[in-house]
C-alpha cells in the first residue's frame, strides 16, 4: 500500500475520489431531505415508522428530479474513478492528474447542482466537460497499458 501511496497520481486521486463520493452521499442526503419536505415515501413500512407520512406509487416530480441526478451522478463517477485508480496504477505523473481529476470533480459538483435546479445549459456543459475528462483519461489509460 505505502508504493500506491507515493505514486505522484495518487494524493490528487484521493482527493478527487473522497470529493466524489461526498458528491454522491450529498445527493443521497437532499433526496431524503426532499422527501421529507414534500411528505412522501415509496415504502409502506417507511410511513408507518413516521407517521404523517403518505406512501406514493410514484415520487413527486422535486424528489424524482433528485433521484435522476444521483443515478446520473452514480452512472459518470463510478466509471471514472476505476479509470482514474487504472491511471495511477499505470505510472500518472502528477499534473495529468490534477487536470483530468480536478476537472472531473468540478464539473460533477456543477452537474449535480444544476441537474436538481434545472439550470440549462450549465447541465449540458458541465456533463460534457465531464465526458471529455473521462475520455481523455480513457485515452491515457489504453495507451499507457499498450506501451
Amino acid at each position: 500500500m505505502s508504493e500506491l501511496t507515493h505514486m505522484p497520481a495518487f494524493v490528487p486521486y484521493a482527493v478527487s475520489a473522497a470529493l466524489l463520493c461526498l458528491n454522491l452521499y450529498g445527493l443521497w442526503l437532499y433526496s431524503g431531505l426532499t422527501r421529507n419536505r414534500t411528505r412522501t415515501l415509496i415504502n409502506p413500512e417507511d410511513a408507518r415508522l413516521l407517521s404523517g407520512r403518505s406512501t406514493v406509487e410514484r415520487d413527486p416530480p422535486e424528489v424524482a428530479r433528485v433521484l435522476r441526478a444521483h443515478a446520473n451522478a452514480m452512472a459518470n463517477i463510478l466509471p471514472f474513478l476505476i479509470l482514474g485508480f487504472l491511471y495511477v496504477l499505470l505510472g500518472a505523473g502528477r499534473t495529468g492528474a490534477v487536470i483530468y481529476f480536478g476537472v472531473f470533480t468540478v464539473a460533477r459538483y456543477i452537474h449535480s447542482v444544476a441537474y436538481v435546479a434545472a439550470l440549462q445549459p450549465w447541465r449540458t456543459v458541465s456533463y460534457v466537460v465531464g465526458l471529455l475528462a473521462s475520455i481523455g483519461l480513457i485515452v491515457q489509460v489504453a495507451l499507457r497499458a499498450l506501451t
